[in-house]
């Protein structure tokens, strides 16, 4: 099924193709007729599945042609990180223009005074951060009257980071009645209470969740001492091909990136210490392959979306299941293999067998020096 048949607006569809996207995701495929036909959509799907084409095409169909006030978007995109919003909008923005639309980015760590400025022209989609968002609408720059359409993109991560008054709020501000739609990689309480309460009789459409893609994923665990690990963390990070490594802190990252680059290996190191400048830098750099390696903490890689990661190491054991499929997801991404190994010494691998458990994932355990 074409684009076109799912009911794309044509100027949409033509951009499409000339960007060289011509066959729907599945996502797409199940969630765009309802989407567009205005109702509320729950979608599950694991990263990397298509989600933003999927929500963006139906918000710019809807919208296609319509004009904002001052200060009163009429499509609002909700995402838990400024990187994750920024590639929304990269998504977003050049196919908005085809049917005479404009979006604009509301986070923080980018220029206030230009984001203002941008909603007081009249801007009709808004991809924002729950937190700058709400400091726009407390200072009176923004209002959500005219919001017609409410998307949640990674909902269950928003539920996790605390967001989750801030979304209510925000979700409480918007037109009485109008389309909501949820897309999330899993269902828990939290996003659970988000859908009871604002999506009205939702079509939910549930595709693979983070678990499914073990069909395309291999999850290692390497056991070694110690005394090795930053050995073999250098060894693996001069390899061939993208890496992510994930550490739980700032500092944590920051010593593993400069002892990468001491051994030769250049990487760059992602967290929410770094301004948003370095960070952009970072990311730019890692997607351009001017480095092949990533070290990153588990807040700062909620908006890396790269799709030709095929290794993502665990450095650091993550703390619970859900930050191991969310880390995980960072490869193996739109149809791709990838391989997912973990770092543990000996007394370690009890506590990754469970973690593995409990994300549903089977590990090879190799054991190393």
């Amino acid at each position: 099924m074409s684009f076109k048949e799912l009911g794309v607006n044509p100027a949409l569809v033509k951009a499409l193709v000339a960007a060289g996207i011509e066959k729907p995701f599945p996502i797409q495929k199940a969630t765009l007729p309802d989407a567009i036909a205005g109702k509320d959509i729950l979608g599950r799907g694991q990263t990397g599945s298509g989600k933003t084409l999927a929500f963006g095409l139906a918000l710019m169909t809807r919208l296609a042609g319509k004009t904002a006030e001052s200060m009163r978007p009429l499509g609002l995109v909700l995402s838990p990180t400024r990187e994750l919003a920024m590639q929304i909008s990269d998504v977003i923005a050049p196919l908005s223009r085809t049917v005479n639309l404009n979006s604009q980015v509301v986070a923080g760590g980018l220029s206030y005074s230009k984001q203002i400025q941008a909603l007081k022209r009249g801007v009709p989609i808004v991809v924002a951060t729950p937190g700058r968002l709400i400091d726009l609408i407390n200072k009176k720059h923004i209002k959500l009257d005219d919001v017609q359409i409410t998307i949640l993109d990674e909902a269950d991560q928003m539920a996790d980071m605390g967001f989750l008054p801030d979304v209510k709020k925000i979700l409480d501000q918007t037109k009485p009645g109008g389309q909501r739609m949820l897309f999330s990689a899993t269902l828990d309480r939290d996003v659970d209470s988000l859908v009871k309460k604002y999506l009205k009789n939702p079509v939910t459409h549930s595709l693979a969740n983070e678990k499914s893609t073990a069909g395309n994923m291999t999850h290692h665990v390497l056991v070694m001492e110690q005394a090795n690990k930053d050995a073999i963390t250098a060894s693996i990070a001069a390899r061939k091909g993208k890496s992510i490594f994930f550490v739980r802190t700032k500092h944590g990252a920051d010593k593993l990136a400069k002892r990468m680059n001491e051994s030769g290996v250049s990487v760059g190191a992602l967290h929410g210490g770094k301004t948003q400048a370095q960070r952009s830098r970072v990311l730019e750099g890692f997607k351009m392959g001017k480095t092949n390696a990533l070290v990153a903490t588990d807040v700062a890689a909620r908006g890396i979306h790269v799709d030709d990661v095929s290794l993502v190491v665990h450095v650091d054991a993550p703390e619970n299941h859900k930050d191991y499929l969310h880390r995980a997801g960072r490869t193996a991404r739109a149809g791709a293999v990838g391989t997912v190994v973990t770092l543990a010494t000996h007394k370690q691998l009890k506590g990754v067998r469970g973690l593995a458990a409990r994300a549903g994932v089977k590990l090879v355990i190799v054991t190393g020096k």
